[in-house]
């Protein structure tokens, strides 16, 4: 494609490697940049640079957050004792979107999967077993998609919290094989979390 400006084809080309973003629906939002104001575009780039610079990870449950703790972690009135295990940001967010889940989380940021090369010692794993030694929490609830990936992430962390004195439970069915949690309706992720199910009553009913 030929462009009459460097600037308009430089655009094109970092619009055009965000995800899900090709080169015309690329060149279609630079354009639509271009038009607006200069306000509106110096806004939308002090977004991204704050963005990119000021978000950091809570350092106890790795969730996003502008400060150390996250609003989550932070809140007194939440219980600390039962924590919710996910894989990706996105699942706090829809599962805080219910309103069920009073406790706190603790993200992974992925999942085992040993096809693109993700071991334990990839994942967000460390802290979540050093809570449980230490034994500050009574309940965690692995809340992972229903993919083999997230099953086979999920068995790991069971094996490795068998022993400790805490309840071990999974979110309910209502979300079908192979679906990830951000992908599920706010009403069937709400039963999928108050309707939990001890850990171990799941693996005999996938056996």
């Amino acid at each position: 494609m030929n462009y009459s400006s460097k600037y308009l084809e430089k655009a094109v080309e970092e619009i055009g490697q965000l995800p899900g973003i090709g080169r015309k629906t690329a060149l279609r939002l630079a354009l639509f940049l271009l038009r607006q104001e200069p306000e509106r575009v110096n806004g939308l780039s002090k977004a991204l640079t704050d963005l990119k610079e000021k978000v950091i990870y809570c350092r106890s449950c790795g969730n996003l957050s502008d400060r150390e703790l996250c609003e989550i972690c932070a809140n007194p009135s939440r219980d600390h004792s039962l924590v919710c295990v996910v894989e990706d940001i996105r699942d706090v967010m829809a599962i805080e979107n219910t309103g069920q889940f009073k406790g706190i989380y603790h993200v992974l940021g992925g999942v085992i999967s040993p096809m693109e090369g993700i071991g334990p010692s990839d994942l967000n794993i460390t802290g979540l077993l050093e809570k449980a030694a230490k034994g500050e929490l009574s309940e965690i609830i692995f809340a992972m998609g229903s993919t083999m990936e997230g099953e086979t992430t999920t068995f790991y962390l069971y094996k490795k919290l068998m022993d400790q004195n805490l309840t071990l439970s999974a979110i309910a069915r209502g979300i079908a094989v192979g679906d990830q949690l951000e992908y599920a309706d706010e009403i069937t992720l709400a039963r999928s979390i108050t309707n939990r199910v001890p850990y171990e009553s799941s693996l005999r009913q996938n056996s």
